[in-house]
């Protein structure tokens, strides 16, 4: 499987070591950035460039995923739901990890390079990377109203106001 990574400059040294130890387990990692730390680089360009390159991948029918990395992985994750197609969730545990493939079938990751030590943030990613999606027709549904909404701005049989409620 091919994984893209990019991160800013806290998960410099994070993204390293996953580099380093996925690709010692089989996996193909592709470096989006940055090279060399500077504390004062933006984020956004590198993470929606791996967000592109695991977008594009998926369309062609290549098994590729991503991982962006953070401070706290807050800012990379939005950068990366940017791009078109993309689901990127934020995993703090091995649970939530799981549970973004699972439930919603997320093609990117996104962890907090201070939060979690590095071994940690290794165990949340794998965990990622070898979850799968359920397929479960209820998460299907909720996917599909997502993606909807993304290109058109409804969700056909729901009224959606600005009173914070969702009306069938």
């Amino acid at each position: 499987m091919r994984v893209h990574i990019a991160t800013d400059h806290a998960g410099l040294e994070l993204a390293q070591y996953l580099i380093e130890n996925l690709a010692d387990a089989g996996y193909d990692m592709i470096d989006h950035g940055p090279q060399h730390y500077d504390a004062a680089d933006d984020y956004p360009s590198f993470c929606i460039n791996a967000a592109k390159a695991v977008a594009a991948e998926r369309a062609a029918g290549q098994d590729s995923l991503g991982i962006v990395l953070g401070g706290s992985g807050n800012g990379e994750q939005m950068a990366a739901n940017k791009v078109a197609g993309i689901r990127a969730a934020l995993a703090w545990n091995i649970s939530t990890a799981q549970l973004a493939r699972e439930h919603n079938n997320a093609q990117v990751v996104a962890v907090g390079g201070r939060q979690h030590e590095p071994s940690e943030a290794l165990e949340i990613i794998q965990a990622f990377l070898t979850g799968s999606w359920s397929n479960e027709d209820r998460h299907a549904r909720r996917i599909g109203q997502i993606a909807e909404f993304e290109t058109t701005g409804a969700i056909a049989g729901f009224a959606l106001g600005t009173d914070g409620i969702a009306k069938r």
